[in-house]
């Protein structure tokens, strides 16, 4: 074995100075690349010349120009590719690859050693590959087999042949740590390794470790849709992220890195995540979450209530006189039925119930709602809904126009020209003599019709107006949305589904906050959809897949309008309904219903239940948090099993948390949550931790991870994933109800290595099955 390791230890140094080779010849060329763009850049205008005097001289001077950007274009492609490699390279100095294969392909005698790292490595006669890239087809052996039979999907076709034997290695700035031989190691040395790690303030690349069930998901092809269902610390995150990689990788020629988007649950989120992909020598994607997206649609109309203050007030408001009926709100606005029901309210209005309003223009009515009512209704009404409205807006722009000429005459008019600056005087006589086709001395000798000012005074006037006649502001959207609720058996016309017993209440709720231009989050998609199902979907055809990261969070109603403003974009959903803590999710729930999205022929479910994040010790205390929790299969990690401590007052909760934190310190964590129920517990919290040394409170606006030691509320640690974990107070009087039970599961489920909960008096009724195991230590 000696022998072996100090033969690969040189293969390692020689792959190292073909690394440094390489990254040489590149650092010239990205020299001089650069060198050749700024230089093309300054003297871009010296290389065209510009003539205009006739049609042809006009017409080679657009060649000229558009040769010189295209040239230009072509310098500074080449320079990214060469900086991206150069990038690569970079990375490969620390780690050069971290697998071996040893393949013998059928028709062939002898085993071909096939190493396997991030990027693809040639020798320099750049025939052989001295390292295979991750992503290509061959090193799915790696991740898929264990010595013996395999085979391999290429373009060129199927692939058999034998796996001889399976290599791991760690291998760090050029020296060779260690090396396994798989099929004689038990377990999976560099993910134990990896997983014993402390976290960092980035989430990293996973590729030396992705398991076979991880990989199938990575390297899934078919249909328009996966759904990923994940057990807690299952590597869904980034299993989405090599995903991403892998398609930029297989399809490089028709994609690019701005044509996904990544869902992601919060900006904080984004933050942790951001370093993957460079990780892997690929661009980041556009990331957004869908609070972006609301807000962005609808913020100049009201004010919306994000999903994480929707939840405050269901983790929080209990005992609240309106708390059933916002939850039956939540629930039902949240449904397909609704999303049908919406659909059919459209359909309705081609025959009646259109609202518009008044064109106003200084303080009165030019044309009434009731005027453009009656068009609408009068007149075209074979033609399509869409057209019509078309139609109806060219109506009352040329009423505008109609207008215009009757104002002229007005004596406003009069006194807003003597209210006219000098400078402003000459402006306005310069545009209308240009409009006249007034060229050069013509423009000065040029003596300003007065009647043309006063029509051209109007005309500014009315520019705005005109402006928000074409963005359909003359439609009453909000009086449309609110006569789905204007009494209670108004919307039986559209659905023929069950409505909550409480639906009076959610409809007179419903219309007092839009009375107050406010959208609750549960109404912001809703009312999104009905307004683009009237004035046409403002789709993007040009995203070709997108990402919904803590799908479990995401109502198939607003799937529903994902799949339509997205209708060219493949779809990958990574959940675990486990951990579904909104209000509009119920036992029912599970993704086996969104495979209905584009059909089961073009929707696959994969569930991968083994679970990595956590020791051995913390995975056998959560899966007994859940009801189907036996199906989660912890990885063989040994630790300390999690610690349940019953305080008698809040004084003494704080001084045991504080001594908890300094031991932890002490034992080199680098991330302890001190996790809350909500952000009201959490501001308590640290209020009264505020003596911590670097303490930190994370809020819903927060944009970066912070390492070291936080306090966070339940919903925002979701997805992130922590040295230890302290449970701040898990007694019955913060986690008694049932529809808890999930949330208290996902707070328990982000340890790694500690996990300690405390609790004031007696414990949740949720602890009661680990404490009867003896499965938490007390």
């Amino acid at each position: 074995m000696r022998s072996e390791q100090e033969q690969e230890q040189k293969r390692v140094e020689f792959v190292m100075e073909t690394i440094a080779k390489e990254m040489n010849k590149l650092e010239e060329e990205t020299g001089r690349r650069k060198n050749e763009v700024v230089q093309a850049r300054k003297h871009f205008w010296d290389e065209v010349k510009v003539n205009t005097d006739t049609f042809d001289d006009y017409l080679e001077t657009i060649i000229g120009l558009r040769q010189e950007a295209q040239a230009l274009s072509v310098m500074q492609s080449t320079h990214k590719h060469a900086s991206k490699r150069l990038s690569t390279l970079q990375r490969m100095q620390e780690i050069p690859y971290f697998g071996r294969i040893d393949l013998i392909e059928e028709g062939e005698s002898r085993p071909e050693k096939i190493y396997i790292g991030i990027a693809a490595l040639s020798d320099e006669s750049g025939e052989d590959f001295l390292v295979y890239d991750w992503r290509a087809p061959v090193s799915s052996v790696y991740y898929d087999y264990q010595p013996g039979p395999v085979e391999y999907k290429t373009p060129g076709g199927q692939v058999h042949g034998v796996l001889e034997k399976k290599m791991q290695y760690i291998i760090r700035n050029g020296e060779l740590q260690s090396m396994f031989d798989t099929s004689i190691t038990i377990g999976d040395e560099i993910l134990q390794q990896v997983l014993g790690k402390g976290t960092d303030k980035k989430m990293h690349s996973i590729v030396a470790t992705i398991q076979q069930e991880q990989n199938r998901i990575i390297r899934h092809d078919q249909g328009r849709m996966l759904i990923v269902q994940g057990a807690a610390g299952s590597g869904k995150t980034s299993v989405a992220l090599q995903r991403i990689a892998y398609l930029l990788y297989k399809y490089r020629d028709r994609i690019n890195a701005d044509q996904i988007i990544l869902f992601s649950p919060n900006s904080m989120f984004s933050s942790y995540i951001s370093n993957v992909l460079p990780e892997l020598g690929e661009e980041n994607m556009q990331q957004v979450t869908f609070q972006d997206y609301l807000k962005h649609r609808l913020s100049d109309q009201f004010q919306i209530e994000n999903p994480f203050e929707q939840l405050e007030y269901v983790l929080t408001q209990s005992n609240s006189p309106t708390y059933q009926t916002r939850l039956a709100s939540i629930r039902y606005k949240a449904t397909t039925q609704f999303f049908d029901a919406i659909q059919s309210y459209r359909l309705s209005l081609e025959k009646s119930g259109m609202q518009f309003k008044d064109i106003i223009f200084r303080g009165k009515a030019i044309i009434t709602a009731k005027q453009i009512s009656e068009r609408f209704y009068g007149h075209d009404t074979t033609l399509r809904f869409y057209n019509r409205l078309e139609n109806l807006k060219d109506w009352i722009i040329s009423k505008i126009n109609e207008i215009q000429k009757i104002e002229s005459h007005n004596e406003w008019v009069q006194d807003e020209i003597e209210l006219l600056s000098n400078e402003e005087y000459q402006k306005a006589r310069i545009y209308l003599a240009k409009k006249r086709g007034l060229t050069g001395a013509s423009i000065a000798d040029y003596d300003m019709n007065p009647e043309s000012l006063a029509r051209l005074i109007v005309h500014l006037k009315l520019k705005p107006l005109r402006k928000r006649v074409r963005a359909f502001h003359f439609i009453d959207f909000k009086g449309l949305y609110k006569q789905l609720f204007i009494s209670p058996d108004q919307i039986k016309q559209w659905t023929e589904a069950e409505l909550p017993a409480e639906w009076s209440e959610v409809c007179s709720e419903t219309i007092a906050m839009l009375d107050e231009d406010r959208l609750n989050y549960e109404d912001a998609t809703p009312f999104l959809l009905l307004k683009e199902l009237i004035q046409g979907f403002q789709t993007n055809s040009a995203i070709k897949h997108i990402v919904v990261d803590e799908a479990q969070d995401y109502s198939p109603f607003q799937f529903e309008f994902l799949k339509r403003i997205f209708p060219m974009a493949k779809m990958t959903v990574l959940g675990d309904f486990n951990q579904a803590i909104f209000a509009h999710t119920s036992e029912k729930n599970d993704f086996k219903k969104l495979t209905n999205l584009y059909g089961p022929d073009q929707s696959e479910l994969i569930q991968i239940k083994q679970s990595y994040r956590s020791t051995k010790p913390i995975v056998e205390f959560t899966r007994r948090l859940v009801p189907n929790g036996k199906e989660i299969i912890p990885f063989e990690r040994d630790g300390e099993r999690p610690v349940l401590n019953e305080v008698a007052t809040v004084e003494q909760l704080h001084s045991e948390i504080t001594a908890k934190v300094t031991e932890w310190r002490e034992l080199g964590l680098n991330s302890i949550a001190i996790i809350c129920k909500s952000a009201e517990e959490s501001k308590h919290a640290f209020e009264s931790l505020s003596h911590i040394k670097d303490i930190k409170l994370i809020k819903s606006n927060s944009s970066e991870y912070e390492q070291g030691i936080v306090i966070v509320p339940s919903y925002l640690s979701k997805g992130i994933e922590f040295d230890g974990v302290i449970i701040y107070d898990a007694s019955k009087d913060v986690y008694g109800d049932e529809s808890l039970r999930r949330v208290f599961y996902t707070v328990c489920t982000r340890a790694m290595h500690y996990l300690e909960l405390f609790s004031v008096g007696s414990p949740s009724p949720f602890l009661q099955e680990v404490l009867q195991e003896g499965i938490v230590q007390l």
